[in-house]
């Protein structure tokens, strides 16, 4: 039989639970992880030392998280309005004020991380996270949201490259291929949630296209992207170069085809090529700058 002291511990150790399993969810941690390991998957076949990768994945990881969290918080009241349960704010397993308060301080964090791998490095870095958050508090909703994604996925790969030693310049390839699987990813992020959106007053590029043309637009930049990262460094493709662009080019086409019947196809086929792509970006990583 438990002590009314034992009840109290153990209610207000729930309650911390809960709190932090609310913000573990609020951060949107399925991009956060998958960014955060492909940057330090990126930073080893680049060349970067032990320490320097482990730098390089923390300031990442601090940039999704405060991202993550700063959506979660911005959208609260829009998510509640559009019903969308299953977001931590939204079923009140954790405040909004919460969030907003580990997005700041996962930001403060992020800005002494991204300095140490060198200030270019850290600027493109600091520069990509800055129109992450300006996505998520203004340009959601206007024509040139598709930007803030072109411009953060291209600062990330340009920040392995700057915190090589030396500090060299990016390839003008990975960046640009950056800036593809970025507007790719827009297109994947919003396309399930568009008629949502629409309803709370919402009008991104890809509600301004509509549902139709956005998922058959999807595998556009990302196939571009895999033929960038394909022909794009000096020197031939090579086997697993073209091997890889041919299977991107037949999924994207077979996900267009297949998506006028059942929606799901197109994003399917999107998701590989994007698998594609980052296959070729990692195979490609001692040539970033």
């Amino acid at each position: 039989m438990s002590t009314p002291e034992q009840s109290t511990t153990g209610g207000a150790a729930a309650r911390w639970a809960g709190r932090v399993g609310g913000l573990a969810g609020s951060c949107h941690p399925g991009p956060v992880v998958a960014v955060t390991a492909l940057m330090a998957a990126l930073a080893v076949t680049a060349g970067q030392s032990a320490a320097r990768c482990v730098l390089t994945a923390a300031a990442v990881l601090t940039g999704q998280l405060s991202v993550g969290w700063c959506n979660d918080a911005f959208d609260a009241r829009r998510d509640i309005a559009a019903g969308r349960r299953g977001k931590p704010v939204v079923d009140g397993v954790v405040g909004v004020t919460e969030v907003w308060v580990a997005a700041y301080a996962a930001l403060a964090l992020c800005v002494p991380l991204s300095l140490a791998c060198g200030a270019r490095a850290g600027a493109v870095h600091l520069a990509g996270v800055a129109a992450a958050w300006a996505y998520d508090l203004r340009l959601k909703a206007t024509a040139w949201s598709w930007a803030p994604y072109a411009v953060g996925f291209a600062a990330l790969p340009a920040f392995v490259a700057l915190g090589l030693p030396g500090h060299p310049w990016p390839a003008w390839w990975v960046v640009t291929a950056g800036a593809l699987l970025g507007v790719g990813a827009h297109l994947g992020d919003v396309l399930p949630d568009i008629s949502g959106d629409l309803a709370t007053g919402v009008r991104g590029w890809p509600h301004r296209l509509g549902p139709h043309r956005a998922r058959l637009l999807l595998p556009v930049p990302l196939v571009a992207a895999s033929a960038v990262l394909a022909l794009g460094p000096a020197g031939p493709p090579g086997r697993w170069g073209v091997a890889a662009l041919v299977v991107a080019g037949l999924v994207a086409v077979a996900g267009t085809v297949l998506g006028r019947r059942r929606e799901r196809a197109a994003f399917a086929a999107a998701v590989v090529v994007a698998v594609v792509d980052v296959a070729l970006l990692l195979l490609r990583g001692t040539g970033i700058a």
